[in-house]
């Protein structure tokens, strides 16, 4: 099977495994399929209004293909970055953070207007449609610490505010098992190889993003019909960690 722009052997391996799903040849487990969509009340505690035009959120749900298509097709998110966040600069790559082993999470770092969209509402479709908040350590059919639920907050009120919203929801039961997502907060980002960015938005039609990602642009259109834009903010160029 040809890859798609220099895809990781590890993700080729998932690919080939929905090839053989599409054709009928094994039945995928129930529990590697993509994740459904989950409608969330909005947080009753969220940042102030402010003259800002620029904050950052970086936030780790899995692979980080789908968490920035979410975010790329989000009004008022200025820019999507796939990267790396909880390690060191020197294991940022994604052979060496594959290997669980880094600290690191494929994470994605976004930049958005927060007169047009808050730092709540970010967490709100966070939880809703970019991944699964329960799945510990895992994200559909991706397995591993560097695939786990987690928040970066750059400051002490971004931390405030997941807290608060992780504990409103917990004690809502909105969830059918307990959210697992962790809050690690004074952690540096890096960014991701030139051939992770803009992935969903390149290979619409690569079975691993149809089957696991795809559904989370069409549930963030149908969910938050207000904040979904059409065409997504793509990334230009950046700067990897090494």
């Amino acid at each position: 099977m040809t890859r798609l722009n220099a895809a990781p052997i590890l993700r080729v391996t998932i690919i080939a495994a929905l090839f053989a799903v599409a054709a009928g040849i094994v039945h995928w487990n129930a529990g590697a399929a993509a994740e459904s969509p989950h409608a969330v009340p909005a947080p009753s505690v969220d940042e102030p209004a402010s003259k800002a035009t620029a904050e950052v959120a970086v936030l780790a749900g899995g692979c980080f293909w789908g968490v920035q298509g979410v975010f790329q097709h989000v009004d008022g998110v200025t820019s999507a970055v796939s990267g790396y966040t909880g390690g060191s600069k020197d294991t940022a790559d994604y052979r060496t953070v594959s290997t669980g082993s880094t600290g690191h999470a494929e994470s994605v770092q976004i930049i958005f207007d927060p007169q047009r969209i808050s730092y709540g509402r970010i967490l709100q479709i966070y939880f809703s449609v970019a991944h699964d908040p329960t799945e510990l350590n895992r994200q559909g059919p991706d397995e591993g610490t560097q695939y786990r639920s987690a928040i970066f907050p750059i400051n002490a009120e971004q931390a405030r505010i997941a807290a608060a919203y992780i504990a409103q929801l917990n004690a809502a039961h909105v969830f059918a098992a307990p959210i697992v997502t962790k809050i690690e907060p004074d952690k540096a980002f890096y960014p991701a190889e030139a051939y992770h960015q803009n992935y969903l938005a390149l290979h619409p039609e690569q079975p691993y993003i149809a089957f696991n990602d795809l559904p989370k642009i069409a549930a963030l259109k149908q969910l938050f019909p207000r904040l979904y834009r059409d065409a997504p903010v793509l990334v230009a160029a950046v700067q990897p960690a090494k």
